[in-house]
């Protein structure tokens, strides 16, 4: 009974910490001059990521309830980890943005080592 309140703890804190570095560095970028084609986009990125930072404030508040969430959890972390890195390399991104890649990529493995500890919710049958 221990051994699984300390892996709900460790997931707890993964997605919790997640989400207060995500409300730390995204409100900021409401602030950088706006691109003149795309800001729209630029725009609705800032605002989704944003709402997904509530969604990983409620995963860990009860990471073996929500647990079914991990999974959009770590595709939200690739979805801009993997392609911003991609564009690092072959130039077309500044340093910094491959920065926040790298962090995003390194929250999806915590994510997936989150998911992995948390037991699943006995009589649920979840896919992946």
């Amino acid at each position: 009974m221990e051994a699984a309140a300390g892996q709900t703890r460790l997931a707890r804190r993964i997605f919790r910490g997640a989400a207060i570095w995500g409300f730390i560095v995204l409100p900021p970028l409401y602030l950088v001059p706006l691109p003149v084609l795309g800001a729209e986009t630029y725009l609705g990125f800032v605002g989704c990521a944003l709402v997904f930072q509530v969604v990983f404030w409620i995963i860990g508040g009860n990471p073996v309830r929500y647990r079914a969430l991990m999974l959009p959890a770590i595709f939200e972390k690739l979805v801009f980890g993997v392609p911003a890195l991609a564009l690092f390399a072959q130039g077309r991104v500044l340093p910094i943005v491959a920065f926040f890649a790298l962090v995003d990529l390194l929250l999806a493995i915590l994510f997936v080592v989150a998911r992995r500890v948390t037991p699943a919710l006995p009589g649920i049958h979840e896919t992946g």
